[in-house]
């Protein structure tokens, strides 16, 4: 219920603090005494559109404030968790707004900053405003849904379809990102067989590049190598005659020790030793020149061998460029290619699993969304024959309502669009609430729905000039609705009725007074000792009679 009302600065409202009671309250007072302006200061803090008009003359601010006292199981707290907000269930729960004189707007959620479309979500949990000018309650055709499902009853199909459409979008997301695999499957298929093809011919081995490299350094200086190697055997003779020489050498040598002996003195021991070396040179001279001729052999290459080394290392670099791959890594790349060419292939056997699953929600989603029309449908029925029953007494006998059930894209409510259709007149064509019944009708249509719908409710509700156009036992009838209506909420009515002021079980008077060049707007919550008066004075006029104080009693009594 909305416990308070906070209002600075709104257009003729100065200051105003105001707080309500259970069951129905009306608000009364002359007409220009400023109602509507009360009902835009509840807009304003419940995120209704507002600007810089409401703010009022020669002030640089307007302030709004609205606090509700709502059940712990009022889907208002879950909007708040959704949103990170903090807020305790078992307090009151504050909306706040401000309008600077530039159109500047602030909105505040329990004193915590917000956006104003959040304001004005939560609003719409906490305020149904039922009138000529408000864009809320049956004028916004979008709640016409809920209310029919808040009539019906039938939570498991909703719950039912709701399941159904997540799974169904999840299915279809799925598919749809498989098909579009698919569509570039066919480029990515003729790159990845190339790709394949490619490496397979080049057969690249780990660690082939280094190899190559290394080959190409040898093969590039082997040439110059030859040549040097080349002369060295030059240098040690292929003939024979160094050793020749060498060996004469050795045979003088030892001639000269067969003359002198092995004595012991230093002459015959070096003979010894020049023989020893001699021999020594004629044996490494030997393995010195098959050493040269074995280094000479290794680096007497191909022809061509070089090119050959060069073509290869180029070919592998020139792969792994294309490829934007390491050297080593290019038969890693060739397994990727594989596999990726394998995840395709198995795309086309996910896509017709996938397909068939997708085939599947679908077929569940709209078994279910048709099982949810038809509980809608009957509930239509039973809704228009409950809200029929509630005009005759609301001088509204010659009106019908309809219910209107189209069929629309599938969503997580179902497939159906609900519109609540009205002819005010007999031979006027049916058609859409807000295009055809005037604002007194509106609140009429508004206030039947609501009595069909009778504890079915969140929101505080609001009917602004109800009773428009009537009079006497139909402003009654409105009356005792509108206090049936506030048995299961709270309930505020604008009313010059007072057979409906009668009805209600708080009151507020809505004053006008002008000081000077200043006018100001004041809201007074009227005793019960008090209240006869004023009903006497709305049914007398200025000059109140013991007759409209009788007539005043009698209407309260009844």
């Amino acid at each position: 219920m909305l416990s308070g009302l906070s209002v600075r600065n709104v257009v003729l409202i100065e200051a105003l603090d105001l707080d309500f009671d259970r069951g129905l309250t009306a608000l009364t007072g002359e007409t220009g005494a400023g109602k509507s302006i009360l009902l835009d200061a509840l807009g304003m803090a419940t995120g209704a559109r507002s600007d810089r008009g409401l703010v009022r003359s020669g002030t640089d601010k307007a302030q709004c404030t609205a606090s509700f006292t709502l059940a712990q199981s009022h889907p208002a707290w879950a909007v708040l968790e959704d949103h990170e907000l903090d807020a305790e269930r078992s307090e009151d729960l504050t909306l706040r707004r401000t309008v600077n004189s530039d159109g500047r707007s602030r909105a505040f959620v329990n004193d915590q900053p917000v956006s104003v479309k959040l304001l004005s979500q939560l609003g719409g949990l906490l305020l149904e405003v039922h009138g000529q000018h408000d864009g809320r309650g049956l004028l916004d055709a979008t709640t016409h849904i809920t209310l029919l499902d808040q009539f019906g009853g039938y939570q498991r199909e909703l719950e039912d379809v709701r399941e159904a459409f997540t799974a169904r979008r999840e299915t279809q997301r799925e598919l749809d990102a498989l098909l579009s695999l698919q569509s570039k499957a066919g480029e990515d298929r003729e790159f990845l067989e190339h790709g394949i093809a490619e490496l397979d011919r080049l057969d690249p081995r780990e660690g082939e590049d280094e190899k190559l490299a290394e080959e190409r350094r040898f093969l590039q200086g082997a040439e110059g190598a030859l040549s040097e190697l080349t002369a060295a055997q030059d240098a040690l003779g292929e003939d024979g005659a160094f050793e020749a020489r060498l060996s004469t050498a050795l045979a003088g040598i030892e001639r000269l020790r067969t003359k002198f002996g092995d004595g012991e003195i230093a002459a015959a021991r070096s003979l010894q030793s020049a023989a020893e070396a001699l021999e020594r040179a004629m044996l490494e001279t030997q393995e010195a020149r098959e050493a040269v001729s074995t280094a000479a052999q290794n680096f007497d290459v191909e022809p061509g061998r070089l090119e050959d080394t060069e073509k290869r290392l180029f070919a592998l670099r020139a792969a792994a460029r294309k490829y934007d791959v390491p050297v080593e890594t290019l038969a890693q790349k060739r397994s990727a290619f594989a596999a990726e060419l394998e995840a395709i292939d198995t795309v086309v056997l996910n896509i017709e699993k996938t397909r068939k699953r997708a085939e599947q929600a679908k077929a569940d989603y709209d078994k279910k969304a048709e099982i949810l029309t038809k509980a809608r449908q009957a509930a239509a029925r039973t809704l228009d024959a409950s809200v029929a029953i509630e005009l005759p007494p609301l001088k509204m006998e010659r009106a019908q309502f309809k219910t209107d059930i189209t069929q629309t894209a599938e969503s997580a409510s179902g497939a159906d669009q609900v519109r609540f259709l009205v002819s005010t007149n007999p031979g006027t064509a049916i058609g859409p609430l807000d295009k055809i019944a005037s604002g007194g009708e509106m609140a009429r249509f508004a206030l039947a729905i609501k009595v069909a719908l009778a504890g079915q409710n969140n929101a505080v509700m609001v009917f602004d000039e109800v009773d428009q156009g009537v009079g006497g036992a139909v402003a009654a009838a409105v009356g005792k609705r509108l206090a049936r209506l506030s048995e299961h909420a709270q309930v505020f009515t604008v009313t010059h009725s007072p057979q409906v002021a009668a009805c209600a079980n708080n009151q507020f008077r809505i004053e006008k007074t002008s000081t000077g060049e200043t006018t100001t707007t004041s809201v007074t919550p009227i005793l019960d000792t008090d209240r006869e008066e004023e009903i006497a004075r709305m049914l007398a006029g200025e000059t109140i009679t013991q007759e409209a104080r009788a007539a005043a009693r009698q209407l309260m009594a009844s």
